[in-house]
This record gives structure tokens, sequence and C-alpha cells, in this order.
């Protein structure tokens, strides 16, 4: 059986913030918001230009959660942002528009370079650049 990852979800506080956080930083598209009336479940699907989803979420009683890097369960969303000085504008972009920065554009022991940054909620995501194009160690 051939399985492929259909996409990721993450519940946000804000869906809208979170929303055009992804559409203005990593050029996601976004479909039309979904609402269970019901439930109060919000969602919005954003997709990447490789087909690639992410499905952003709120619904009232949703607790925060610990961000700490170090626990088990959901830990980055990966981006390929093209070369080492895309990665590196990329991160100067988001920092520059008040977001924190975990960490610093750096190789990293196994020759890729990345850096890694909040998102609205706090959540990680890496800005790498093309794995094509390790940096030798």
């Amino acid at each position: 059986m051939n399985m492929k990852i259909h996409h990721v979800a993450v519940y946000v506080q804000d869906l809208e913030i979170s929303r055009e956080y992804y559409e203005k930083y990593f050029g996601a598209e976004s479909n039309e918001l979904y609402h269970n009336k019901k439930t109060g479940l919000k969602t919005y699907f954003l997709s990447f230009d490789n087909g690639c989803k992410v499905e952003i979420m709120s619904r009232p009683g949703v607790l925060n959660r610990d961000n700490s890097v170090e626990q088990t369960g959901y830990l980055h969303l990966a981006f390929i942002a093209g070369d080492k000085n895309a990665v590196d504008l990329l991160t100067d972009r988001i920092r520059g528009d008040g977001f924190t920065v975990y960490s610093e554009p750096r190789v990293t022991g196994d020759g890729y370079y990345e850096s890694n940054v909040a998102d609205p909620d706090g959540n990680s995501v890496e800005i790498i650049m093309d794995p094509e194009c390790k940096l030798p160690v």
C-alpha cells in the first residue's frame, strides 16, 4: 500500500491571525472557513506548493499547552525556504514583525542550514535551506 500524509492539524488560539501568518511568511493558500455550529469547531486547510496541507483549528474549551521544545507530541513544522540567504531573510522578516526566534540561522551537526521561529501560538516552525544543498559540516 502506498500511503501518503494528507495533512497535519494544529489547534490555535486565533484562527485568523494564524492563517495570516502562514499565508504571509510561508505562501499558504487557505480554503474557506469551515464552522461546525454544534461543536464550535472552526478550521482552515492551508495548502502549500508541494501539495502539503496544514489544518489550523480552533474550538471552545481547548486547553493551552506548554510549548516547551522538550516534550512528546507535535514538535515543529519545517518549511524549505530555498538557499542560505532565503533562510536568513525570512528569519529576519519574522523577527522584525515581532515574533520570537528560538534559534538563529546556523549549520546543524548533520549539515543542514536552518533557523527556528515561533508562530502566533508559540509553536515551533523550522525554516530550512533546501536539503539538496547541504553544507559541509
